[in-house]
């Protein structure tokens, strides 16, 4: 039997967000059971820090499936017509080793990095929750807001910032209600979407707060958070990013998706070498939480916060599925290695 082959569009014309969200709430837990392993993720900046690297791997036990990530980050690709990211996963039947599965890395890299920060807001957002704030205007917007309105359809505003470029966010406001219908099948008729230029205002008007940005110096402020705000931090992978200033960490309700990896290039590494907050102020892994094994939010004026790395075990699952819907569809490439 050869190893499929898929390229971008054909993961996209397999993979259904819905499903994803359900594969990654269902690998979490794995994770907590012992179930499905994470190794060591591995990122540099290289090309005088115009270009970023990492590979993540990881298995899981109960699908006999292993395999790695690589994926690129050209943020000056887009000034030559080109994706900013670009990535492959390799998949191998973990009886044999034998690769069943190599695809292109980016699609299924944003639509469970959407699910991911959704089942934060999800599971730890005040219940009464109607205000998103999106903190990033870029590739991983859209699939945030899909992703978060399946789980929170009582989301009836969403304030997208973009600190660096105001005009994405202006562009993205203009365009999500049609992006959603078309490539999540999601409608966003009952939402307004504000291209909001202050951060700040942003933020005191919000009841969630989504971060996807590379940023190496905070934000947001304390100041301007309001009591019961939730946070589901995306944007901090590496050494030294930050989103949000330190001291939001004070107090609050904190999970993390891997506690090891949160702690080495999360966006809890600063607060936890600043003396912010201590190892032992971190509640837990998400994976307990939607297990029911550890409590989430304890009451509607307590911030909470979801850090949230990335681990390829989310990749896998959502791998899993395309090759198995590609399969039935007669998608892709078979060859022979």
């Amino acid at each position: 039997m050869g190893v499929l082959i898929l390229n971008r569009e054909e993961v996209k014309s397999v993979i259904d967000m819905r499903e994803v969200i359900d594969k990654v709430r269902n690998v979490y837990q794995l994770k907590t059971q012992g179930k499905s392993v994470i190794w060591p993720l591995v990122n540099y900046e290289f090309v005088d820090e115009h270009a970023a690297m990492d590979i993540r791997s990881g298995y899981i036990k109960g699908e006999q499936l292993h395999g790695l990530k690589m994926l690129n980050n050209y943020p000056e690709n887009k000034e030559k017509g080109l994706p900013p990211f670009n990535g492959i996963m390799m998949v191998y039947d973990s009886n044999t080793g034998i690769p069943v599965g190599i695809m292109d890395a980016s699609y299924i890299t944003c639509v469970r990095t959407g699910a991911a920060g959704a089942l934060g807001v999800d599971s730890l957002a005040r219940k009464d929750a109607k205000t998103l704030m999106l903190l990033g205007a870029g590739k991983q917007s859209s699939f945030q807001i899909a992703a978060t309105l399946i789980l929170r359809p009582l989301i009836d505003t969403v304030y997208i910032v973009d600190p660096v470029n105001h005009q994405q966010a202006k562009d993205l406001a203009s365009n999500i209600k049609e992006i959603l219908k078309k490539d999540f099948a999601v409608d966003g008729d009952h939402v307004t979407f504000i291209a909001e230029e202050s951060t700040e205002t942003a933020v005191r008007n919000s009841d969630a707060i989504i971060t996807i940005t590379p940023s190496r110096k905070p934000i947001i402020m304390k100041e301007w958070v309001r009591p019961g705000t939730h946070f589901s931090c995306i944007g901090s992978d590496m050494e030294t990013k930050q989103e949000i200033e330190s001291t939001i960490f004070a107090g609050a309700r904190i999970f993390a998706d891997d506690v090891a990896q949160c702690i080495r290039v999360g966006e809890m590494e600063i607060p936890l070498l600043q003396g912010v907050i201590k190892k032992e102020d971190i509640a837990g892994e998400i994976g307990d939480l939607l297990a029911g094994n550890i409590p989430g939010r304890q009451n509607d004026q307590e911030i909470t916060i979801f850090d949230a790395t990335g681990l390829y075990i989310l990749d896998l699952v959502a791998a899993k599925t395309a090759i198995t819907k590609a399969k039935e569809a007669h998608v892709g490439m078979e060859a022979d290695m």
